[in-house]
């Protein structure tokens, strides 16, 4: 059983705990939230456990049915495709930005980072991890905190998928592949070039998604 939970912003601790168990698909696609067995679990009442409903609702992980309860999101394929199609926007006009302004130890910070992600190839849990974290540097990196606001809750709904994706015969080798392109377009401080590759990195995780 899971230990219970300390007051302190309890729906905040509870939000977190099923975000964790959605992105580890403890909890599915299309799971039904029990939330007496969650709330018993958990050793708190359902009053907080809703407020961490409304919040995973806020993100786009939970769907809240009339009369029927709380699911886990199931995201259709135009749902995928449109995440993508906005991160793909967001984060290459983010690499242009970084190409551009970022100084020498901040491309120096995401230069360790993508030789973390070369030793990681052959661990693909690992690998997911350092690519998340690449790309949220890039992200603060380029100084926009409403773009960083809006791609977190993006990659939350892209996490319902995006760990299968890199699973897939041939995509990590890929993915790799495009960041090191990437990597060469930002040391270059070619800001097209590198949105350009944002794109096509986007391009090839939506095709092994879908």
């Amino acid at each position: 059983m899971t230990a219970t939970l300390a007051p302190r912003a309890l729906y905040e601790e509870v939000a977190d705990r099923l975000r964790q168990r959605i992105f580890a698909h403890e909890l599915a696609p299309g799971d039904w939230i029990d939330e007496l067995r969650i709330a018993g679990d958990l050793g708190i009442s359902r009053t907080p456990l809703r407020e961490a409903l409304k919040v995973l609702a806020s993100e786009g992980l939970i769907t809240m049915k009339l009369r029927r309860g709380a699911y886990v999101t199931e995201a259709s394929p135009k749902d995928l495709a449109d995440v993508y199609h906005l991160l793909s926007l967001l984060e290459a006009d983010a690499a242009r930005a970084v190409a551009r302004h970022a100084t020498g130890a901040a491309l120096a910070q995401l230069s360790a980072l993508h030789e973390e992600l070369e030793a990681a190839v052959r661990d693909s849990e690992r690998f997911f991890a350092l690519n998340e974290a690449f790309h949220m540097r890039l992200l603060e990196l380029a100084d926009n905190r409403w773009r960083l606001q809006v791609v977190q809750d993006l990659r939350k709904v892209m996490k319902l998928h995006r760990q299968h994706s890199l699973h897939k015969q041939g995509r990590l080798t890929q993915s790799l592949a495009e960041h090191r392109d990437l990597m060469a377009a930002l040391m270059a401080r070619d800001g097209e070039r590198a949105a350009a590759c944002m794109r096509r990195h986007f391009e090839g995780g939506l095709e092994a998604a879908s």
